[in-house]
């Protein structure tokens, strides 16, 4: 057997057992939570000793990061999808599809959805290798907003003296295309939509909202008007087509 063989075989096998202990790690997550997840007990029940679940993730933090990494991207990879689904329709459409697809990700993976947005796990600090994973739902809704304000534009919500040096901040940070005053309600609105969503993952909306769906669309819609999505957006192909008359409408949202 060649050395390339070898080294395939082992890179193979590596991929399997990582699987398999990132798999166990899910198992116990469901059945005790975050706080109680042991490298001694994802071996035991693998049937490994402890010693060589160590020579993978070298500490039950690194096991954690490896699961909240693929939380967020199995998060992000559905939100795309749904994205990708209607990538022709216009901005609120398109809003709404994300918002949908994170609340069915969700409602599907209910444990994993309180790995990345439940309550801090005691003793855990989030290194920065997560928040690439932890961005994607954000810069999918900033790229949405940001087509609908170089078509035909989006309205620029209230903002007052006092906020508007952070949200100039924030703009620049995250978005420096758009008006301050939509980045910051970009951003809110983004936490209302994990907020909905946590409620109806944690039980929160236990007798009070009934009929889920579509009381969260009428949310997103909201949410989606209150970013300045209040123009009768067309989808990119048409928007396309306008070419510059659609350019000088987008106007309304510049000044």
């Amino acid at each position: 057997m060649s050395s390339s063989t070898t080294h395939g075989a082992r890179a193979r096998a590596r991929i399997e057992v990582t699987a398999a202990i990132k798999d166990e790690a899910r198992r116990q997550l469901a059945a005790e939570g975050a706080a109680k997840l042991s490298l001694r007990a994802v071996a035991r029940e693998l049937g490994m000793v402890s010693s060589a679940v160590y020579r993978y993730f070298p500490s039950r933090d690194d096991l954690l990061t490896a699961l909240i990494i693929d939380a967020y991207n199995s998060l992000g990879e559905a939100a795309e999808a749904a994205h990708d689904a209607v990538a022709e329709a216009g901005p609120v459409q398109r809003w709404e599809s994300v918002c949908e697809a994170v609340r069915t990700w969700a409602l599907t993976h209910p444990h994993e959805y309180a790995l990345i947005y439940g309550s801090p796990v005691p003793g855990y600090s989030a290194p920065q290798t997560t928040v690439e994973a932890a961005g994607r739902i954000g810069f999918l809704l900033i790229a949405i907003v940001r087509d609908a304000h170089q078509g035909l534009g989006v309205a620029k919500p209230r903002l007052t003296a006092e906020l508007r040096p952070e949200a100039v901040r924030m703009a620049a940070d995250l978005a420096p295309d758009l008006p301050p005053e939509v980045v910051t309600t970009l951003v809110a609105a983004w936490a209302q939509l994990f907020g909905l969503v946590g409620f109806e993952v944690f039980g929160q909306f236990n007798r009070i909202v009934e009929d889920r769906e579509p009381f969260f669309r009428h949310a997103v819609a909201e949410l989606a008007h209150t970013v300045g999505l209040v123009y009768p957006q067309q989808g990119r192909a048409a928007k396309t087509r306008q070419g510059t008359r659609s350019t000088g409408k987008g106007s309304r949202s510049g000044s």
